[in-house]
């Protein structure tokens, strides 16, 4: 078996980046964290997750993250499937993010965009049946 352990993110500002991870996951926590120095810039860096999975964030990014209207290289944005889609929205919202126009509800399953302070986009899937035929049928 194979899975995603962790992304190692560069960001800005932690504690402004840990707001939205903490609204999104609220059942994470900072797991470990330190500093470091990154070719020659000094660093704080957290992993914020479960047992399982995390976050890497790296501060003192520089530098603006990729337009993500175009098609430059890079991270198009992240996914996570959760359970209750209204719920982490309406967490998300009341800590002052609000979701992007793309995203929607279909047949067989609703997600929702936001953009994390440093300019990830983020979607968040809750897939409305256990039959992965259906879950991965892009049309519905």
């Amino acid at each position: 078996m194979i899975q995603l352990e962790h992304l190692n993110l560069v960001v800005k500002d932690i504690d402004r980046t840990l707001n939205f991870y903490r609204a999104a996951f609220p059942h994470w926590r900072v797991r470990t964290e330190g500093r470091g120095n990154w070719y020659g810039t000094e660093r704080r860096w957290v992993h914020f997750g479960d047992d399982y999975q995390f976050l890497t964030f790296n501060d003192n990014g520089t530098g603006a993250n990729r337009n993500r209207e175009s098609n430059d290289i890079g991270l198009s944005h992240l996914a996570f499937v959760t359970s209750n889609l209204d719920a982490l929205a309406a967490r998300l919202m009341a800590a002052g993010f609000e979701p992007t126009p793309s995203g929607g509800d279909g047949k067989y399953r609703k997600n929702r965009y936001f953009i994390d302070p440093d300019g990830y986009e983020v979607e968040f899937v809750q897939y409305l049946t256990d039959l992965p035929i259906e879950r991965n049928d892009n049309d519905n």
